[in-house]
């Protein structure tokens, strides 16, 4: 027994695309449309000011601590023959950390009208500096982690108001304090 025949308005599901046959029809097939629910989640609600944080955000910043703090304690922790793992991987860590404050930058010199090219030089240096201080010793490579972390915050309190965003100064200032004082101390300890 085979099934029916869709007809013009039933809806179409596969784990990669959900369309309308319809949908197919009036666009004369020649590419997918998207359905309209599934759309909607990926658009930001219309009464959401660039300025107000997200809940999860928040939550996902707080928690992006856990690996600076725990770096941190295992480099007073741990025995000699593993500390130089726990200090790289907080470098690499603080490295990846680094790069993404640099991106926010990228993407919001791409948002703005005519970005000034310093715009986009700037979003590359936290990467470059920190792909430097990984190559170092950690007494030394964490120490440029941890200033670089403050270089970025002093750059993002001048950025983000311009860009609506000074409502999330608190909470990267927060993390900055968090994050610079856990790349000093385990720097200390190498």
């Amino acid at each position: 027994m085979t099934a029916p025949a869709p007809d013009a308005g039933t809806a179409l599901t596969s784990p990669r695309h959900r369309l309308t046959v319809a949908a197919l029809l009036a666009n004369g097939a020649r590419r997918p449309v998207p359905d309209p629910i599934m759309s909607a989640a990926l658009v930001a609600p219309a009464h959401s000011a660039p300025d107000q944080q997200h809940p999860l955000a928040t939550r996902l910043g707080y928690a992006g601590l856990a690996p600076f703090v725990l770096g941190a304690l295992l480099s007073l922790m741990v025995r000699e023959d593993a500390h130089p793992y726990v200090v790289l991987g907080l470098a690499a860590y603080a490295t990846a950390i680094l790069s993404f404050l640099g991106g926010i930058h990228w993407g919001l010199a791409m948002r703005a009208d005519l970005a000034e090219p310093q715009a986009y030089v700037w979003a590359v240096v936290p990467t470059l500096v920190a792909a430097l201080a990984v190559l170092m010793p950690a007494y030394a490579g964490l120490v440029i982690d941890g200033l670089m972390l403050i270089a970025c915050y002093l750059v993002d309190r001048k950025v983000y108001p311009r860009h609506g965003l000074a409502s999330w100064l608190t909470l990267r200032f927060r993390l900055t304090v968090v994050a610079t004082l856990a790349c000093f101390l385990a720097a200390a300890s190498a």
